[in-house]
C-alpha cells in the first residue's frame, strides 16, 4: 500500500475537486494532455485544483465565478471558460450570477470580452436546456 505523502494528498484533492467542479469535461482536458505534455496534466491536478481551489476560505461557487471573470476578462480563453461556467453550474452557481459577472468584465476588460463571455455562456447553457431568462427567478 502506497504511503500517503504530501505529493499524493495534492494529487488525491485535485482528483476530488476537479471531478466535483468540472467532472467529465476537466477529466477529458487532463486526459487530453497525458500523450504531448503529461506535465501540464499534472500541474492542473496538482496545483491548479489540489492547492489552489481546494483552499480553505472560498467555496467552490465563489472560486468558479472569479475564475469565469479572470477567463472572460482574458478575451481568449474560451474554451476554458465554457469548461468554468459548466464547472460554475455544477457547484450550484445561479446561471444569473455567472451572466451578472462577465457582464461586470465590461466595465474592466471591455465590451468585446463580455461579448465573447456571454456567447460562451449561451453555449453552455444551450447545451444544457438552461434559460438563463427564467433561472433563478422568484
Amino acid at each position: 500500500m502506497a504511503s500517503q505523502t504530501p505529493e499524493n494528498d495534492r494529487r488525491a484533492r485535485g482528483e476530488a475537486a476537479l471531478t466535483e467542479i468540472a467532472g467529465g469535461a476537466g477529466r477529458n482536458v487532463i486526459d487530453s494532455l497525458r500523450d504531448i505534455a503529461p506535465e501540464l496534466a499534472d500541474w492542473i491536478l496538482d496545483f491548479s485544483y489540489g492547492d489552489v481551489f481546494s483552499r480553505p476560505g472560498l467555496d467552490y461557487c465563489t472560486r468558479e465565478l472569479a475564475t469565469v471573470a479572470a477567463l472572460t476578462a482574458m478575451g481568449n480563453a474560451q474554451p476554458q471558460l465554457k469548461v468554468h461556467i459548466g464547472g460554475a453550474l455544477n457547484v450550484g452557481c445561479e446561471p444569473a450570477a455567472i451572466i451578472d459577472v462577465i457582464l461586470q468584465m465590461a466595465v474592466y476588460a471591455g465590451f468585446p470580452s463580455a461579448l465573447n463571455g456571454v456567447a460562451a455562456a449561451r453555449e453552455v447553457f444551450d447545451d444544457r436546456g438552461i434559460d438563463p431568462r427564467a433561472a433563478g427567478k422568484g
